[in-house]
């Protein structure tokens, strides 16, 4: 049985050389493989549509993940409790990558703001518990911590 099988993958191998190698010779039947010196012609770019961008500088792409934004929201919450200004910033941009993958996350949005208190930026953090007074219901502990927030700033 394990004869008959390398020999069956065998022949498929043999076949598929065979039916490649005669593809290669007839779609160039008189052409002269180009010497190493000769540069080859590159094909000309359309001004009005330029190549894609290298992926690698490309901007990142976020989908709705909210697992991916509740781990940012932890993964901040660590750097949170280091209580020093680099630890707030770090903060403050996982919080951020956390409300890309989940624009409904209240949560984020609250250590947002109280990342951006820590960092003295008072707009910043308004405008953040702001957001969570829209994305919650009134009567939430969110909302309610919030609107502390909120009442305390002014």
């Amino acid at each position: 049985m394990a004869r008959t099988l390398s020999l069956a993958c065998l022949c498929g191998l043999l076949w598929a050389s065979l039916i490649y190698g005669q593809q290669k010779s007839s779609s160039t039947p008189n052409q002269q493989p180009a010497a190493k010196n000769q540069t080859q012609q590159q094909p000309s770019v359309d001004e009005d549509n330029p190549p894609e961008e290298d992926e690698t500088v490309a901007p990142e792409k976020f989908t709705l993940d909210p697992l991916e934004s509740d781990r940012n929201v932890k993964v901040g919450n660590t750097y949170m409790h280091q209580g020093t200004p680099r630890g707030y910033r770090a903060a403050l941009h996982r919080y951020e990558r956390a409300t890309k993958f989940n624009p409904s996350n209240a949560e984020a949005f609250f250590k947002i703001g109280e990342a951006e208190e820590k960092l003295k930026n008072k707009d910043a953090a308004k405008a953040a518990f702001e957001k969570v007074l829209q994305l919650t219901q009134p009567d939430s502990k969110l909302a309610k911590a919030a609107k502390k927030k909120l009442n305390d700033k002014s």
